[in-house]
């Protein structure tokens, strides 16, 4: 048995998604006719209190669009230096958007309303504009930690004291609402723009839903169609990201038990230094006496599959196809170490 823990991208649709991809009615996007994707844009921006949403092929697309709209060329982005808009997504932010970034340490890459105010430039000619903050919620880099709802609320307030919009990356958002029982439509208040993505924790092959008020999401169908972004019977994979909305929440909880249980079987494994903690379903280890290409070599001849996340650190990530015999296989396997 084969034990896939490089991501939660690496999920195959369940025999309900397939079903219900293939029962998929389908029209035009760009024409504003497919029924499937209009109903997934309704639901996900009901799910969270706003207005409307915007089918995308992934998440870093909605990103992108997002602070694509929220800026103009020489304004400035505020987000954590682990982030995965900054990181990840393939200098977007200067190449789309014309923008600059200030990066800020933060905890695990979670920010403060206190750095993030200390982060605004003053109104100068020789600076950029603070225009946009960015958050990531759950944080990939950070071992998926999450926000309190309060630590967003007074983000939030600083962003509206100096007119600055305010994006969430919610790649992972719904483990971060499954774990901390937050309601969507209060956690979604805060923020002006929500990229939530379907192809992670969520189980769908394809998909990412930016969301916000019906004004910006006119805009971001624009930016959108100039990225590349407009789909023409694409029904067939919202209607995925459907039924993973109706059906798969919940499952995430199973998700961030197992991942807990890897932490712990890291805590004993001798070339484990230290484990950071695990809130949901990411699990990162640093390394000792082994860099992370030969821990992860060994961890293959093993039959598990785990993603280096630095010279010396190593990533785990549950997911809908890792069952509690997958974890008993990891298990097994690694007593061989």
């Amino acid at each position: 048995m084969i034990v896939d823990l490089r991501s939660d991208t690496v999920t195959r649709p369940t025999p309900g998604m397939l079903e219900a991809m293939m029962n998929a009615r389908v029209g035009d996007d760009v024409f504003k006719e497919d029924p499937e994707i209009n109903e997934l844009q309704r639901e996900v921006a009901a799910y969270f209190g706003k207005e409307a949403g915007l089918f995308c092929p992934s998440g870093t697309m909605s990103n992108q669009i997002a602070i694509r709209c929220h800026t103009r060329p020489g304004d400035e982005v505020i987000c954590a230096d682990v982030a995965h808009v900054y990181l990840y997504e393939g200098g977007g932010i200067a190449s789309n958007s014309g923008s600059s970034v200030r990066l800020l340490k933060g905890d695990r890459g979670r920010l403060t309303a206190g750095e993030v105010r200390g982060a605004i430039l003053p109104d100068d000619d020789h600076l950029p504009r603070t225009r946009l903050v960015c958050l990531e919620d759950t944080v990939n880099k950070g071992g998926g930690c999450y926000y309190e709802l309060s630590q967003i609320a007074a983000i939030a307030q600083v962003c509206h004291e100096h007119g600055l919009s305010l994006h969430l990356d919610g790649a992972r958002l719904f483990n971060a609402l499954v774990e901390t029982g937050y309601d969507p439509v209060e956690y979604a208040s805060h923020f002006d723009s929500i990229s939530i993505c379907f192809s992670k924790g969520m189980g769908a092959p394809v998909g990412s839903v930016l969301i916000g008020s019906a004004a910006f999401m006119h805009e971001a169908r624009r930016v959108r169609k100039s990225l590349g972004g407009g789909m023409r019977q694409a029904g067939y994979l919202a209607n995925a990201c459907r039924y993973a909305l109706k059906n798969h929440t919940t499952l995430l909880k199973d998700d961030h038990r197992r991942a807990r249980a890897i932490g712990d079987l890291m805590h004993d494994h001798p070339q484990v230094k230290a484990v950071v903690p695990v809130e949901t379903n990411i699990v990162i280890v640093e390394l000792q006496n082994t860099t992370a290409a030969e821990f992860q070599e060994r961890a293959r001849q093993l039959d598990v599959l785990c993603l280096p996340f630095g010279p010396d650190k190593i990533r785990f990530v549950t997911h809908l196809d890792f069952g509690d015999g997958h974890l008993e296989a990891m298990r097994e396997a690694f007593a061989k170490w």
